[in-house]
């Protein structure tokens, strides 16, 4: 990345700080992005991603593990939560519950052979909101991908030409969320068929600040 765009993406990220009054809660720092050109009725045009922030998100996210024997046991010191096979239904069976559950975390992973009951019971509730569960084979240890997940921010743009994407909260270096803002938006212009071309608009913004413009 060339130091012009660095500064940019700096001076930008300080600007929305700086412009936004301080609030009682931890704000997140986030990019709205407009798209222009791309057909999003088409399901394989739209930002669907998983992007790893260098800098991390700033802030504790949850990950939720189906597994069972060896890997529960593995992912005991590393996982929020470990839901054995046998406790599906009840979170299946009650769907405040499930709601609760899907609302609760940010992240799922579960053990390969579970995922067809948890896509049949638990698929109505994770699938819309974009958690269905990432699948890992039986007793692997998912320490490494979950301490991945605690730096991931989700990019869907679902059939929306508006979207927007987390990359830190407020009390992050701003040259920590600079970084963040430029690996997600090149991710985001790979994902484009025509790059930049497809991006009409950037901006910047706390939770409850002022859009300040990036592109």
């Amino acid at each position: 990345m060339s130091r012009t765009a660095e500064k940019k993406s700096i001076d930008t990220v300080r600007k929305a700080l700086e412009s936004a009054p301080e609030r009682k809660f931890k704000e997140s720092v986030e990019v709205a992005i407009n798209l222009r050109d791309v057909d999003l009725s088409v399901p394989k045009n739209r930002i669907d991603d998983e992007v790893v922030l260098p800098k991390g998100r700033g802030k504790r996210i949850r990950v939720c593990v189906f597994g069972s024997g060896e890997m529960a046991v593995k992912a005991r010191n590393a996982a929020d939560l470990i839901i054995q096979p046998q406790e599906i239904e009840s979170y299946a069976g009650d769907k405040k519950k499930a709601k609760d559950l899907a609302g609760s975390y940010d992240f799922f992973i579960a053990e390969a052979p579970l995922m067809p009951v948890i896509g049949k019971r638990l698929g109505i509730v994770l699938g819309p909101r974009g958690k269905m569960p990432r699948p890992i084979p039986p007793g692997a240890d998912p320490t490494g991908l979950i301490n991945a997940m605690r730096s991931t921010v989700k990019v869907r743009s679902r059939d929306k030409r508006t979207f927007h994407a987390a990359i830190g909260t407020r009390d992050m270096p701003p040259e920590d969320l600079a970084e963040n803002l430029d690996f997600l938006m090149r991710r985001v212009l790979g994902k484009l068929e025509r790059g930049r071309f497809n991006v009409q608009s950037a901006f910047v913004k706390t939770t409850m600040g002022p859009a300040v413009r990036y592109l």
